[in-house]
């Protein structure tokens, strides 16, 4: 029997991390709202810092704001004390994102100790129970490794990659960290087991011209497969996971084509693209390459009993689309 795992069908192109003058960024929600429609994008969510800020006034036909903020748990530090410095010192960065329009309060901000993993979790938990999607940013940025995000628990997404990072040569780009979150939910045995999914989005907070080649904006998005561009849809679409992420190329189909022999391929339909690679929880790798001058638009691959799998579309210019994880079990 076939099975579609994800078909491009009614997409909605969407930045779920940006920051305004509410906070630190350059241009107001209005602005924000003006520039990205221009771009061809339908959502925006408002990641402001540490404050939840109600924007469905900027909501039309063709737009539509989430209601979101971005918190923080920092590491201690003393700036002018070499080693505990700000330049150096660790930081869990989160985005809640909230589900209901009925969400207006802006939630407890964590001030738990760094270290202490269990009341972050903790936070993370209460945040899901009053309504929200929690997201885990930027590790390097972050100056965190497995070490500190390996025991997060209870998240929707963290970022795959974040393009305000990369243009200010933080190496935005991280999906290794990605695997190694997953690779720990493939260790359980039960079907019911959490997924994890991965964004790409501008944490943009447009310090320069938006014709700059440093500017921060239009780098990082998520296409969202929903019905209707209407809230409780898109953040239905979010929960399960309809959407992927990308830094350019489109994902057009995911599906597991079953043969009479009871074997399994993945196919995989794309925009052009260099190479197709279809990754696993070990170092087993599907990967197909376009060959001289010509470039692919679909690729077929044998699976052979993975755990998970999650497909990258690499295009010409380097950038890459990435799927969510698929649980084959």
């Amino acid at each position: 029997m076939n099975k579609i795992l994800f078909k491009a069908e009614n997409m909605y192109k969407a930045n779920l991390h940006c920051h305004t003058t509410i906070s630190d960024g350059g241009f107001s929600v209005e602005e924000i709202k003006k520039i990205y429609k221009d771009q061809g994008y339908s959502i925006v969510a408002f990641t402001d810092h540490r404050v939840l800020k109600i924007h469905s006034g900027l909501n039309d036909d063709s737009f539509m704001a989430i209601n979101a903020l971005e918190v923080d748990i920092n590491e201690k530090y003393e700036e002018g004390v070499a080693g505990k410095s700000w330049s150096n010192f660790k930081t869990y960065h989160l985005n809640l994102y909230a589900t209901r329009t009925d969400i207006t309060e802006t939630p407890p901000l964590p001030t738990m100790d760094y270290f202490n993993i269990d009341a972050i979790n903790k936070y993370i938990q209460d945040r899901r129970d009053e309504g929200f999607l929690v997201c885990y940013n930027h590790p390097y940025w972050s100056m965190q490794d497995f070490g500190d995000y390996g025991g997060l628990k209870g998240l929707f997404a963290m970022e795959i990659y974040n393009h305000g990072c990369e243009m200010a040569g933080y190496d935005g780009y991280h999906p290794r960290a990605y695997d190694e979150m997953l690779r720990v939910l493939a260790q359980s045995k039960d079907i019911n087991r959490p997924r994890l999914y991965c964004v790409s989005a501008d944490d943009n907070h447009n310090k320069n011209p938006l014709d700059s080649p440093s500017s921060d904006s239009f780098g990082g998005f998520v296409m969202i497969n929903s019905p209707k561009l209407e809230y409780e849809c898109i953040m239905h679409a979010l929960k399960q996971g309809h959407f992927y992420s990308s830094q350019g190329p489109q994902i057009y189909e995911i599906a597991i084509l079953r043969d009479n022999m009871g074997k399994d391929r993945l196919k995989v339909k794309c925009s052009e693209a260099k190479l197709i690679i279809v990754y696993t929880e070990g170092r087993k790798r599907y990967i197909k390459h376009a060959g001289g001058e010509s470039l692919l638009k679909e690729a077929e691959f044998e699976l052979t009993g993975d755990r998970y799998i999650r497909v990258t579309v690499r295009d010409k210019d380097g950038r890459d689309a990435n799927s969510n994880e698929f649980w084959m079990d």
